[in-house]
């Protein structure tokens, strides 16, 4: 469990950090401080905060999952699906100032982690709401996606 834990971290810890290197100055650029920007939209320290909580559980979640699913390429491929939509979104939206494709990239994003949650549910019952946290967020940054979308 603790190897695998470790391995987890590293990976997810590690696509965060690509993220925000690949995102540009990112929330700190001229552009996104000049956007309409929904109400609710958190200040800067939330995201940080909220992406270690999300990734530290993600990483519980995946290291109890991982031995508990028999077909490890089906898995594999739906971990590797949500690591290319999570990495996208931030160059996506930040760099290339693509708001229509980053509420795509972030909805299906959302959408994989939903499956994660009730797929493997019989797998791993009530230890899969480690994965809430993760829903709970995407569904506010895809709601912030789509105010600067019509807004902008």
């Amino acid at each position: 469990m603790i190897y695998r834990l470790i391995v987890f971290l590293i990976l997810n810890f590690a696509l965060i950090g690509a993220g925000s290197l690949l995102a540009g100055k990112g929330p700190r650029s001229d552009w996104y401080a000049n956007l309409d920007k929904a109400p609710w939209t958190p200040p800067g320290w939330v995201f940080g905060l909220s992406w270690t909580i999300i990734m530290i559980c993600f990483s519980v979640y995946l290291s109890y999952l991982w031995p508990s699913v028999e077909n490890k390429k089906f898995l594999l491929g739906v971990l590797i699906l949500q690591y290319v939509l999570n990495l996208a979104w931030n160059p996506t939206f930040f760099y290339y100032h693509k708001l229509t494709a980053g509420l795509f990239v972030i909805s299906g994003l959302t959408m994989v982690v939903v499956f994660f949650l009730f797929y493997f549910w019989s797998n791993l019952e009530l230890k899969s709401l480690l994965i809430a946290p993760y829903l709970i967020w995407l569904l506010i940054a895809t709601s912030l996606n789509a105010y600067i979308l019509i807004k902008n």
